[in-house]
């Protein structure tokens, strides 16, 4: 098998921008399938850009982004999303007055597009977030904010993908609803979901991610591979070169 089989994602020398500002710099990274990449970095460093121009909401404008060996730089979001890229973003983009049902019926019904096998019904995303048994039919706006990303995660996943990316997704919630989310990203990783996890908090970041890749100023300035996350944590060497931690 070919490296560039095993490889879920793979961004090559990408640049983006908005207008004249250019934000990413030449990024290059690989998610393998089955694996768990997490990018880092300080507040300004690019990493929601990289998110919007992984999923076709921002155009690149050098560079290409794979799936699976197929170039997909110039598909639209949504055809992107019929390739198996589920995008959970930081504002979520929920239906607010809709209730919790029909958010997921909704991407139910898109999910049936994509000629694979079943991953996830209504039922395994109520399993892995049970609070929606009791609330299904509550209009999402009525929800917590922990509630709401955890519908924005079970959204997603109902679309079927085999790649999901996930935008901030610990941002102001509490420490026990962001436990609930950390363990349903372990069960995903269990069931061989690849994920590309965007986090400014790297301790998250550490427990839930095989590798990483450091941001900075709009580029990748580190890796970190898996036997090196002890010691970047225990040295605080990369939090307070990119982090400022």
């Amino acid at each position: 098998m070919t490296t560039m089989a095993r490889e879920m994602l793979r961004i090559d020398s990408i640049d983006a921008g908005y207008g004249p500002i250019a934000v990413l710099h030449q990024v290059s990274l690989s998610v393998g399938a089955n694996e768990s990449v997490a990018i880092i970095g300080a507040n300004g460093a690019g990493k929601s850009t990289l998110v919007r121009a992984v999923c076709g909401l921002l155009p690149i404008t050098a560079g290409a982004i794979r799936k699976q060996g197929a170039e997909i730089s110039a598909l639209p979001s949504h055809r992107r999303a019929r390739e198996g890229i589920g995008i959970v973003l930081e504002n979520r983009h929920l239906f607010g007055e809709l209730s919790v049902r029909k958010n997921l019926e909704l991407a139910e019904w898109h999910g049936l597009h994509r000629a694979v096998e079943r991953r996830f019904t209504l039922a395994d995303v109520v399993g892995l977030f049970p609070f929606m048994a009791s609330r299904l039919d509550a209009a999402v706006q009525l929800l917590s904010g922990g509630e709401q990303q955890m519908v924005a995660i079970a959204r997603a996943l109902l679309l079927q993908p085999d790649l999901l990316v996930m935008d901030e997704p610990s941002t102001g919630l509490a420490p026990k609803v962001l436990r609930h989310i950390v363990e349903a990203v372990g069960t995903l990783r269990e069931r061989g979901m690849s994920i590309l996890l965007v986090e400014q908090n790297v301790a998250l970041a550490a427990e839930v991610a095989d590798r990483a890749y450091v941001m900075s100023l709009g580029r990748i300035v580190r890796e970190i591979h898996p036997s090196e996350w002890a010691g970047v944590l225990d040295s605080g060497e990369v939090l307070r070169a990119y982090l400022g931690a």
